[in-house]
C-alpha cells in the first residue's frame, strides 16, 4: 500500500467511525447486557471473544515479521505495548469470563473484521508506512512517548481492574443484578470502557500517529454510545443508588 492510499484508508476508517458512533445511539450491539437472539446464530462468549480478538494479535505479528524495520528498537517497543493488550484480550480475558452467555456470530465477525483492519492501520503505519527515521532511538525519552505510555498503562490498569469488579459482582449460582462499585465505578458507570479508551488514546500519543488517533476515535465511537445505554439501564434498575452516587456515563466528571 502506498502512503497516499494508506492515508485515504485512514480517512475512510475515520468516516465510518462517525457513522458507527451515531448508529449505536439507536441500535444496541447485541452482546453482553444487550444480547438479543434476533442477531442470529450465536456461540459461547468465551470462544466468541477469542475469535474476535485473536486476528489483530496474529496480523500485527505478521506485519512486524514481514517488515524491513522489524529490528528497530522503538517500533519493537510499540509492538510489545500493543501486543500486551491483545495477548490479554485474546488468551486471558476469555478464560476469565464467568458463566456461558451467548455472542452472535454477526458480532464476532464484525469485531474480527475491525480488529484486522485496525492491525493494518497500526502495524501498517509503524512497520511499513512511517519514514525509516521517523522514530529515532531518543523517541523513547521524548515527552509524547513518556506521557502516552503513562496514559496507556493507566488505562490498562483501569480496564483490567474494572473488568475484575464486574466479574465478581455475583457469587456462583447468583442471578441477581448489581451496580458495579469500587475503582472508577464511583465516578462513571462504564469504567472498563473509559479505561480502554484512555489506553488507546495513550497509544496514539506515544506513537504520535494519525493511525493511533483513528483507533482512539474508533474506541470512543464504539464504546461511548454503549456506555450511555448502560447508564440508562442502571438508572432504571438502581434509581436510588444512581441518584445518590450520580456517576457519569463514560468520562468521569464530564459525560
Amino acid at each position: 500500500m502506498t502512503e497516499a492510499a494508506f492515508h485515504i484508508f485512514l480517512w475512510v476508517m475515520a468516516a465510518v467511525a462517525v457513522v458507527v458512533f451515531l448508529s449505536l445511539y439507536f441500535v444496541d450491539a447485541g452482546y453482553g447486557k444487550f444480547y438479543r437472539s434476533s442477531w442470529g446464530p450465536s456461540i459461547d462468549n468465551h470462544l466468541g471473544w477469542f475469535l474476535m480478538e485473536v486476528p489483530v494479535f496474529i496480523m500485527m505479528m505478521l506485519l512486524w515479521w514481514f517488515s524491513d524495520r522489524r529490528s528497530d528498537l522503538v517500533r519493537v517497543v510499540f509492538l510489545l505495548l500493543f501486543q500486551i493488550h491483545y495477548f490479554h484480550r485474546s488468551f486471558i480475558f476469555p478464560r476469565q469470563l464467568r458463566g456461558h452467555s451467548r455472542m452472535p456470530w454477526a458480532i464476532v465477525a464484525m469485531g474480527a473484521l475491525f480488529n484486522t483492519l485496525n492491525a493494518i492501520m497500526q502495524g501498517g503505519w509503524i512497520f511499513h508506512i512511517s519514514p525509516i527515521g521517523y522514530y529515532p532511538a531518543n523517541w523513547l525519552t521524548s515527552l509524547p512517548f513518556l506521557g502516552g505510555t503513562v496514559l496507556f498503562f493507566t488505562g490498562m490498569f483501569v480496564n483490567i481492574q474494572s473488568d475484575s469488579i464486574i466479574r465478581n459482582l455475583r457469587q456462583p449460582g447468583d442471578t441477581a443484578h448489581y451496580l458495579p462499585q469500587g475503582g472508577l465505578f464511583r465516578y462513571v458507570t462504564s469504567a472498563n470502557y473509559f479505561g480502554e479508551w484512555l489506553e488507546w488514546t495513550g497509544f496514539a500519543i506515544l506513537t504520535w500517529s494519525w493511525a493511533g488517533a483513528v483507533f482512539s476515535l474508533w474506541t470512543f465511537a464504539n464504546l461511548c454510545p454503549r456506555a450511555a445505554r448502560i447508564h440508562k439501564k442502571y438508572t432504571e434498575e438502581f434509581p436510588d443508588q444512581m441518584a445518590r452516587l450520580k456517576p457519569k456515563r463514560f468520562i468521569p466528571f464530564i459525560y
